[in-house]
C-alpha cells in the first residue's frame, strides 16, 4: 500500500504564508451536509429511547434502540468503501442523508419496539455512509499542508451539533412533544442534499481501491485506529459513567465536568491540527495517549470535585489530541483512492471503541469500584505506549526496513 503523503488538487491561490487557503467552495458546501447530518443524528440519540419507553418498551427497550443505532452503523462504516467504489462519493452520502433523513419524518408513525428499531438501525446505516463517504470527500477537499488544521476545524464543525443537539432534543420533546422533534431531524438531513451537486465527485476516487481488510492489515494504517479506539473507548466510560461515579448531590459538578471533556477536546483539536501540519502528526500521538492516562488517573479520584473536573478536562484535551493526530496520520499514508477506507477505519474504531469501553466497564465496576475502574482504564492506556512510540517517524521507518529484510 502507497504510504506518502496523496497530492491534493492544486489550490488556485495561496495564503499570506505561502501555504494554499483552507476553506474553499467545495469545503463550506461540504460543512452544510457534514451539519445536518450531525445534528440529526445527535437530535434523536437521547430522544428514541425516550419514545421507546414512552411506547411501552420500558428500559430494555430503550437501550435495545440505541444498540441497533450503534450496530447498523459499525456494519454500515464496513461496507461504506465498497458502496463508495461503485456509486461514488456524492451518491453515497446522499443515500446516507435519505436513510437519515426519511425515517425520521416517519418516527412517530407508530409507536411499537419493532418499529423503533426499524428505523434506528435504517438512521445507523445513513450516519455511517454520510461519515465515511463524507469523511472522504473532506480530506480531498484540504490542502495536504495544512491536513491537521483542516481536519481540526471539521471535528469542530462537526462537534457543535453534538454539544447542542443532546440537550436540545430533550428540551424539544418536552415543551413540544416528539412528532416535530422527528420531523426536525428529518429535515436537517434531507435539506443539505439540495447541496450535493456543488461538490467535487470524479478526480478523488480515481486509482487502486484499498478495501478495508486491506486497511486492517496495514499497520500504518490500523495501528493508529487501534491507538485511537482505546482513548475512544476510555471517552464512552467517561460520558457514561461518570453522573454514576460521583456523589447523586453533584449533579452541578458532573454537567462541569462533562462540558470540559468536550470543550478541551475541541480547543486540543485546533492545536494539534495546527502543530501537526508542521511537526508531522505522528509525534503527537503519544503525549495525547499520555494525557488521557493522566487524565483517568486523576478522575479515579471521584471524592474531589477539582479532582474530577481536572481530570476529564486533562483527559479531554488528550483525547482531542489523539483524534486529531491519528486521522491526519492516517490519511498521509494512503492515496486519495483510500480515503474512504481510512475514513471507515477510523469511524470504526471510535464508534466501536465508545460502544465497548461503556459495555465492559459496567461488568468491571460492579466487580472493583468507579475508582478502580478509572485506574484500570488509565492503565489499559499506558500499556498501548509502546505502540504509540514505534510509531514515531525514525521508530517506523526502522520497524519497515527490517520487515524488508525479513521478506527477502
Amino acid at each position: 500500500m502507497t504510504t506518502t503523503d496523496p497530492p491534493n488538487p492544486p489550490a488556485p491561490t495561496t495564503g499570506p504564508e505561502g501555504r494554499p487557503p483552507l476553506v474553499s467552495r467545495p469545503l463550506l458546501l461540504r460543512f452544510i451536509s457534514m451539519f445536518g447530518a450531525s445534528a440529526s443524528f445527535y437530535l434523536l440519540l437521547s430522544v428514541v429511547p425516550l419514545y421507546a419507553e414512552h411506547s411501552g418498551a420500558g428500559r430494555n427497550g430503550a437501550g435495545a434502540t440505541t444498540g441497533a443505532l450503534m450496530l447498523a452503523t459499525v456494519a454500515g462504516e464496513v461496507v461504506a468503501p465498497r458502496l463508495i467504489g461503485r456509486f461514488g462519493h456524492r451518491g453515497a452520502l446522499g443515500a446516507g442523508l435519505v436513510l437519515m433523513g426519511v425515517p425520521s419524518l416517519v418516527l412517530t408513525v407508530f409507536s411499537g419496539v419493532a418499529w423503533i428499531t426499524v428505523v434506528c438501525l435504517l438512521r445507523g446505516a445513513g450516519f455511517a455512509l454520510t461519515v465515511v463517504a463524507g469523511g472522504a470527500l473532506t480530506a480531498s477537499f484540504i490542502p495536504s499542508e495544512r491536513r491537521g488544521e483542516g481536519l481540526a476545524l471539521v471535528g469542530v464543525v462537526s462537534g457543535v451539533p453534538s454539544l447542542l443537539g443532546l440537550p436540545l432534543g430533550v428540551w424539544l420533546v418536552s415543551e413540544m412533544g416528539y412528532a416535530p422533534v422527528g420531523a426536525a431531524a428529518g429535515v436537517c438531513a434531507l435539506a443539505p442534499v439540495l447541496s450535493l451537486p456543488g461538490l467535487p465527485e470524479k478526480e478523488y476516487i480515481a486509482g487502486r481501491r484499498i478495501g478495508v481488510l486491506d486497511g486492517i492489515r496495514d499497520r500504518a494504517i490500523s495501528r493508529p485506529a487501534v491507538l485511537f479506539a482505546v482513548t475512544a473507548l476510555a471517552a464512552g466510560i467517561v460520558v457514561t459513567f461518570l453522573p454514576l461515579a460521583v456523589p447523586s448531590a453533584s449533579a452541578g459538578l458532573v454537567a462541569t465536568a462533562l462540558f470540559a471533556q468536550p470543550a478541551g477536546a475541541a480547543v486540543a483539536r485546533l492545536v494539534a491540527g495546527r502543530l501537526g501540519d508542521r511537526k508531522g502528526a505522528s509525534r503527537l500521538v503519544l503525549p495525547g495517549l499520555a494525557l488521557s492516562a493522566v487524565g483517568m488517573f486523576i478522575t479515579a479520584y471521584t471524592r474531589s470535585a477539582v479532582a474530577v473536573v481536572l481530570g476529564v478536562a486533562v483527559f479531554g484535551t488528550g483525547f482531542g489530541i489523539t483524534q486529531n493526530s491519528t486521522i491526519t496520520l492516517m490519511y498521509s499514508r494512503v492515496p486519495a483512492s483510500g480515503y474512504g477506507t481510512v475514513s471507515a477505519l477510523w469511524n470504526i474504531a471510535y464508534d466501536a471503541g465508545m460502544g465497548v469501553g461503556a459495555v465492559c466497564f459496567g461488568v468491571l465496576a460492579r466487580q472493583v469500584g468507579y475508582p478502580w475502574g478509572f485506574v484500570c482504564t488509565a492503565a489499559l492506556i499506558v500499556l498501548v505506549l509502546p505502540s504509540a512510540w514505534r510509531d514515531r517517524p525514525g521508530a517506523r521507518g526502522r520497524e519497515e526496513g527490517e520487515a524488508a529484510v525479513r521478506s527477502r
